[in-house]
């Protein structure tokens, strides 16, 4: 697996992602049994009081479930890991949640995933390719969203934070109705940070670059 110079393609090619992916690894951990004190504390960290930007309530509510369905299974692999369905092979803990925003349909969904070895490193790499092949969101009923690059926020925080980051925008209709996406990747050592915020009218990237950092905090507390 040419780790180094896919990631470094996808970089010049969508402009999809930011930070530095380099580096192979992985190997074989079909042993790997989930950690129960492990995954009790990544609940822990995003149920018990999370420090949350301003806007957010602090309250963490069930997984988040996307509206709608994409037909591409590229675009569906990308939005798994905030819904709590992290890439399997060589997890050892999961845990994810939801917070409600106080912007028109705002709602941020946060996933931890934790990895034997170095199949973080791996999955990332797995999601920035199925990333690169989603061009668009689709779904019966009008729902069309345009993956775009991160805005500026948020592509300068690829250097600030974590080990690795991908994420894009989304943006265009949902059920007819307007609806932004922003979708972000973040690996920090062994643990995979997913974060995925929405809203109809739109979503601030500067409240994103916050919640990313905010969840980042508790993934490494």
């Amino acid at each position: 697996m040419e780790c180094g110079l896919r990631m470094l393609g996808l970089v010049a090619t969508g402009g999809l992602l930011a930070g530095s992916l380099a580096g192979c690894g992985g190997g074989a951990h079909e042993e790997v049994r989930p950690d129960a004190r492990a995954t009790a504390r990544l609940h822990e960290v995003l149920n018990d009081r999370p420090r949350l930007p301003d806007g957010f309530s602090p309250r963490a509510e069930r997984p988040w479930r996307a509206p709608f369905e994409p037909k591409n299974t590229d675009c569906l692999t990308v939005l798994e890991p905030a819904a709590g369905r992290a890439p399997a092979r060589a997890l050892t803990a999961q845990a994810a949640v939801s917070y409600r925003g106080d912007e028109l349909g705002e709602q941020a969904a946060v996933g931890l995933a934790r990895y034997a070895g170095s199949e973080a490193e791996e999955h990332l790499g797995d999601l920035a390719e199925a990333m690169a092949e989603c061009r668009a969101m689709r779904s019966p009923g009008g729902t069309r969203l345009r993956l775009r690059p991160l805005p500026a926020p948020l592509r300068e925080m690829g250097d600030e934070v974590g080990d690795e980051m991908v994420g894009a925008e989304l943006r265009g209709k949902l059920k007819g109705y307007p609806y932004v996406m922003d979708v972000v990747l973040v690996r920090s050592g062994d643990t995979l940070v997913s974060v995925v915020h929405t809203g109809l009218a739109g979503v601030d990237p500067e409240r994103t670059r916050q919640l990313l950092g905010a969840v980042l905090k508790m993934a490494t507390a």
